[in-house]
């Protein structure tokens, strides 16, 4: 009956409309960034994954036998929580990620600072980060007068999609290693495998790596 209607209940779609009254001249900001940034500059998406949790199972998971699927206990532990902070570098696609136990605006600033003195050469350092209530603080605030070759670009209202690394984060987040109980001894390490063990590839206008050590490539030609 359903299909003879041509209904799909079960679909669902979302959508976020921005209300930012300056979307159109910070939209244009961030994608002049991204199709020519300026010269001798260095240009990164910068953002936090936070409350990746890291769950270990209280059973074993029963391997898969021939005709049933593979079975996971229902109980697990909960280890605690971490949070990751990381900036993509929008020319060579390589992605510079520091893992923290909470996301706080002096860890985030403690981030920037690292990342600055990896680009020491760099004339001017872009980056583009969403409206987050750390990124919004006084010491943020003044980060830049700090650090004169600091440019801060925010994205609009609900539209941390112009944000690049955004995809860099949805390449693993789905991960079941990653988000959910883990089978292995140690599920921490598991936190640690998008910043050292995945393997990298070119980036492109379609793709982007999963991993912390992507080889040069194209930048993005459209957000």
């Amino acid at each position: 009956m359903l299909a003879q209607a041509k209904l799909r209940p079960h679909r669902l779609e979302r959508y976020m409309a921005s209300n930012d009254p300056d979307f159109e001249q910070k939209a244009a900001d961030i994608i002049g960034l991204y199709m020519n940034p300026p010269q001798a500059a260095a240009v990164f998406c910068v953002d936090e994954k936070t409350a990746i949790q890291a769950l270990a199972r209280l059973d074993p998971v029963l391997p898969l036998p021939p005709g049933r699927a593979e079975r996971h206990g229902f109980e697990y532990y909960r280890h605690g929580t971490l949070s990751l902070y990381a900036a993509l570098n929008v020319k060579t696609g390589r992605v510079e990620g520091k893992k923290a136990n909470r996301h706080a605006s002096a860890d985030f600033i403690a981030f920037l600072t690292e990342l600055i003195g990896k680009t020491k050469w760099a004339r001017e350092i872009h980056i583009v980060l969403d409206n987050l209530s750390a990124h919004k603080t006084r010491a943020v605030e003044e980060f830049p007068a700090q650090n004169p070759k600091v440019r801060f670009h925010f994205t609009p209202t609900y539209s941390s999609w112009l944000n690049q690394v955004e995809i860099w984060f949805a390449k693993f987040a789905p991960t079941p290693n990653m988000l959910s109980p883990s089978a292995g001894p140690t599920p921490i390490r598991n936190v640690e495998l998008p910043l050292s063990e995945s393997p990298g590839r070119p980036t492109s206008p379609g793709r982007r790596s999963a991993g912390m050590a992507s080889a040069p490539g194209r930048p993005l030609a459209r957000t």
